[in-house]
């Protein structure tokens, strides 16, 4: 793998008001899906493609998250980042945590949605496409036709060479983040302190010409609210 993906960052902290009132008791990630807690889910992808240690941060209800942990097989290693003290967001809980996550790029796994591989893996699919010569970020993306669950308009377009911008009203072919993608510790130069958005430095990204996008070709399961997980249920059945 020459250490590209051999750690992981799963986020775990966040509270899952939509899907109320299933959260009010137990956090997001642990929401069950055909049977499955949706961070179990995430995992599954994380051992197929042999990565050997995860940070997975937490701050609602993390009591529950850390006795998941603790249940765990040994691979991936599991190191729990403790936010009960603040909660840090998608880009400053990463930040935090990259002493644990070594030198090379690493994956990020939102634990509150997953996806379906047709063909080959998604995560080995972006280990082969990365390119740190041109990459400082490398996300999954999916069409809107492939989604379930999942009711937004897309979130970037795709160039030919596979470089992102944001999506505008009726432009091109939109395409939605799905909650995965490769990064190189390199993007986090210059982060700010404390609590961010991914998006800042994913903007920074685009405007140095080095964030890109690689379509999935499976499905993803949006499950961000309680009458999103039958649907799910039936497109895991079918």
């Amino acid at each position: 793998m020459s250490g590209i993906g051999e750690t992981a960052m799963v986020l775990a902290a966040g509270y899952g008001q939509r899907m109320r009132p299933l959260t009010l008791t137990r956090p997001k990630p642990l929401v069950e899906v055909a049977g499955k807690a949706l961070i179990d889910y995430g995992f599954d992808r994380l051992r197929a493609a042999g990565v050997g240690s995860a940070v997975v941060n937490v701050h609602y209800l993390a009591d529950q998250i850390e006795a998941w942990a603790a249940r765990q097989p040994e691979r991936p290693a599991i190191t729990i980042a403790d936010e009960r003290a603040e909660i840090l967001d998608t880009g400053g809980g990463v930040a935090r945590a990259l002493p644990l996550l070594g030198e090379k790029p690493f994956f990020v796994l939102n634990s509150d949605s997953f996806w379906v591989d047709e063909g080959e893996a998604a995560l080995d699919r972006l280990r082969s496409a990365w390119d740190a010569s041109t990459m400082d970020c490398l996300l999954l993306l999916s069409p809107l036709e492939r989604t379930v669950g999942y009711d937004g308009t897309g979130d970037f377009l795709r160039g030919e060479d596979g470089r992102l911008k944001r999506r505008t009203a009726a432009e091109g072919k939109p395409l939605a983040y799905i909650g995965g993608y490769l990064v190189s510790p390199g993007l986090f130069e210059g982060a700010p302190e404390g609590k961010f958005s991914m998006n800042l430095l994913w903007d920074r990204a685009i405007a140095a010409g080095r964030l890109f996008g690689l379509e999935h070709t499976g499905r993803w399961l949006h499950v961000g609210t309680p009458e999103a997980i039958p649907l799910a249920e039936a497109a895991l059945r079918a």
